[in-house]
């Protein structure tokens, strides 16, 4: 069923829509149900799956001009949502007349949110031929999610789907905060700003639009010990293009901010010239903790150096990685790893890209030094910007990749490229980034670098 028969189909379908999705088939799911959800505002912040499932359970229901469609003093059955035309609004009767706020609802707006168990406060009027999307108080739960990624009370969430969790503040602003087990570098993790700005932007999409791009600015570092308010712009939305600016603020400065643009999956042109290069499987492969174990305990580092890199705290990372190369060579303007997310994820497509967007900047920069690296070299590195491309559907929880190359370095900014493979040999995304790059100058406690 294409697009104008799924729209044919919903004006004729009977009161409860569940019922009959399968006759309609999955375009008509996706595409008329699905899709009208995920634009309303007071949805958006959910889970996909629950978009999904509230698609699943909403009943369709129409009034004529001058119906009641709620009355004041008397319960509502359920979540209102206006998918056509238009009703009015008014204020208790016993209010004055001078501050009784009349006003008028159109589509995507909604009303009996919360108030599953009280009466209307007010009379809501069909003005013109009104047709509502209503889900029942029993599917009530499904508005609740435990996170903004999943609706479902498992047992423990990863660390990083745990650093990406934001709390909706009011329509398009969100909070996010550095938790004490997230990795900073005197300042917020600059992959942290880009992980949950893009979490912030994907939660004022609808589900059907996946981040195809984006384009960050750092302007100030973060202070890791305050919270971050992000707030979206709604810059475009189209039928398949959607864009989306957030700007991260503290303090009421903006340190951050970033562009994403968003599309419906859609057929076209394809090829790769793109080869992924020659390396070892991550299983024959050491991570971090398994390198650090080693120096710890070969007899060929110097005891002094083993005591004191064993009293430091060691925190893992949220990301899992393995090295292709050994330290041999450093002195490469490339570097070749393999990643992956620590635990299982939440399935959610828009999830396992905010991660790959947050992992993205992990040692990215920092390759750019690699040839000017020598003994006593002390550097400090601030991200300038960063830009990401996604190719194809990302799975953040498996291995991926990481192919870095910096082809400059000049006047104190190092310029690096990425392309991330999965296990198939697949692009899954392109990146570049610049970074200032500068010798460390002696500095008091805990400097903070100016740009």
């Amino acid at each position: 069923m294409d697009r104008e028969q799924g729209k044919a189909a919903l004006a004729q379908c009977p009161p409860n829509l569940g019922a009959i999705l399968a006759n309609l088939g999955p375009g008509y799911h996706w595409c008329a149900v699905t899709e009208f959800l995920g634009q309303v505002p007071l949805l958006q912040c959910l889970p996909g799956s629950s978009i999904r499932r509230i698609a699943a359970a909403v009943q369709v229901r129409r009034y004529e001009p001058g119906d009641y469609v709620a009355r004041e003093g008397e319960p509502v059955d359920g979540l209102y949502i206006i998918l056509d035309g238009q009703a009015e609004v008014s204020a208790p009767a016993n209010a004055e007349e001078a501050n009784r706020p009349d006003y008028v609802l159109n589509k995507y707006d909604y009303f009996g949110y919360g108030t599953n168990s009280s009466d209307h406060q007010v009379n809501v009027v069909a003005l013109s031929k009104l047709t509502c999307f209503v889900l029942p108080n029993q599917y009530g739960h499904l508005l609740q999610p435990k996170t903004i990624w999943n609706a479902e009370d498992t047992p423990e969430h990863s660390l990083l789907e745990q650093i990406l969790h934001l709390e909706p503040l009011e329509v398009d602003i969100f909070r996010g905060l550095t938790l004490p087990d997230a990795p900073v570098f005197r300042q917020v993790f600059g992959g942290q700003l880009i992980g949950q700005a893009l979490a912030a932007a994907s939660k004022t999409v609808d589900c059907l639009k996946m981040v195809h791009s984006l384009h960050a600015i750092f302007l100030i570092a973060g202070d890791s010990n305050m919270p971050i308010i992000y707030q979206v712009h709604r810059a475009r939305d189209g039928s398949s293009f959607a864009t989306r600016k957030v700007e991260a603020k503290q303090k009421g400065l903006v340190i951050f901010t970033l562009i994403a643009s968003f599309q419906k999956e859609e057929v076209g042109f394809e090829h790769q010239a793109a080869i992924m290069p020659d390396v070892p499987p991550p299983e024959q492969l050491l991570n971090l903790e398994e390198i650090r174990e080693r120096r710890l305990t070969d007899p060929r580092f110097p005891a002094q150096y083993r005591n004191s890199a064993a009293k430091k705290k060691f925190t893992p990372w949220p990301i899992e990685m393995r090295f292709c190369e050994d330290s041999g060579s450093q002195h490469k303007p490339s570097l070749n790893y393999w990643f992956r997310a620590r635990g299982k994820l939440s399935d959610d497509q828009a999830l396992h890209r905010c991660v790959v967007a947050y992992a993205s900047d992990l040692l990215f920069s920092g390759v750019s030094l690699n040839p000017h690296r020598e003994k006593g070299l002390k550097t400090y590195s601030l991200s300038l910007d960063h830009s990401i491309w996604f190719h194809k559907p990302v799975k953040a929880d498996d291995w991926l990749l990481y192919v870095i190359e910096s082809p400059s370095a000049h006047g104190g900014r190092g310029f690096v490229t990425g392309r991330m493979f999965n296990r198939q040999g697949e692009l899954i995304m392109s990146l570049t980034q610049e970074a200032l790059s500068r010798r460390e100058k002696a500095r008091g406690p805990n400097p903070r670098p100016k740009l």
